[in-house]
């Protein structure tokens, strides 16, 4: 897949273009976004999204077509997954509701420049070391386990990593929010605010995500530029959903586990990948292992198209039969 240089200058410009559009258009003065409106522009990224998925297949052909749809479906289902740590870092701050866009939307920005970095470094990586896929699909099957394992009825709670706690010993904290500013001045004292914490918070947690999802989606293409614009037009829109989905994250009860399956697939498939170009001398001595043949990209895209699909269908009935017993009024027998 040759992309031009002024390809990805203008990939590049057209997101950051819409990160500004988003900032000027819908961030700059602080609101909580409507059903309607969240609705609205969740409908528009996740459609240009597939215009810009339909180009690519159009351009590069069918392949890569479905080599971007798989990687853009799989990295859209991580980004609903790690909304609900969203929610959680939200609530554990208590962020207003009105600023929690400009927070979002920061976030955001914040993790497509750092996975923009990841997917430099990864690509280079498997340029020259295929044993890399060994580790990426091991990885992924230890982590696909891990959260299958994981106790999902139990409430989370945020606990600020290390790097907070440096900010925090590093500089003043203010006491309480000062409308959305990071940075004020107080006593002749430069402090930082909540607000910037929440950003940092939101950030640095995105960068453990980026473990996670930057490896799977080199398990479905090993094409930068797909990489890099699935990540994109997946991250982008994420705020409007945020809002969109709402208390509907609370019922995606098995999404988690989905994803899980999600995960131990890719890694699967990493693995077959590693096996075929083996170069590791103490592996089969070097030489290729064939025996199993590799998984289609076909194939993984109809898999996590099912596996998210039953995922949410089990989800929302599982969730909608609690819901109509917690709201349907215990019934009472008159005594005679």
């Amino acid at each position: 897949m040759n992309v031009p240089l002024w390809i990805w200058a203008l990939t590049i410009l057209a997101v950051i273009g819409l990160l500004l559009f988003d900032f000027y258009s819908h961030v700059k003065t602080p609101h909580e976004p409507t059903l309607r409106e969240a609705g609205i522009w969740s409908s528009v990224y996740i459609g240009l999204a597939l215009v810009f998925g339909l180009g690519l297949w159009w351009v590069w052909g069918g392949d890569h077509g479905l080599e971007y749809f798989a990687g853009f479906l799989t990295e859209k289902s991580l980004s609903v997954d790690n909304l609900f740590v969203f929610l959680i870092i939200m609530s554990t701050f208590a962020v207003p509701r009105h600023y929690q866009q400009k927070v979002l939307l920061i976030g955001v920005a914040m993790a497509i420049v750092m996975r923009g970095i990841f997917i430099a470094l990864g690509a280079a990586i498997i340029e020259n070391f295929s044993w890399i896929f060994y580790i990426f699909g091991l990885f992924l099957l230890y982590t696909g386990w891990r959260l299958g394992q994981a106790d999902h009825d139990t409430e989370e709670e945020y606990k600020e990593n290390a790097f907070i706690r440096l900010v925090r010993r590093a500089f003043p904290v203010t006491n309480s929010y000062v409308g959305d500013r990071m940075f004020v001045i107080q006593n002749g004292r430069r402090m930082i605010t909540p607000m910037a914490i929440v950003m940092i918070a939101i950030g640095s947690t995105d960068l453990l995500f980026a473990f996670d999802s930057i490896p799977a989606i080199f398990g479905l293409t090993q094409e930068p530029y797909i990489v890099f614009t699935a990540n994109a037009w997946a991250l982008l829109g994420l705020r409007q959903l945020y809002f969109l989905l709402g208390g509907l994250l609370e019922r995606l009860v098995y999404l988690s586990y989905g994803l899980a399956f999600i995960l131990i697939w890719i890694g699967i498939k990493l693995v077959i990948h590693a096996m075929h170009e083996n170069e590791v001398p103490f592996i089969n001595g070097g030489e290729h292992i064939t025996v199993v043949p590799e998984i289609p990209t076909w194939l993984s895209l109809l898999v996590i198209l099912l596996t998210i699909t039953v995922a949410a269908y089990f989800s929302i009935r599982k969730t909608r039969g609690e819901t109509e017993r917690q709201v349907t009024p215990a019934q009472h027998t008159t005594p005679e």
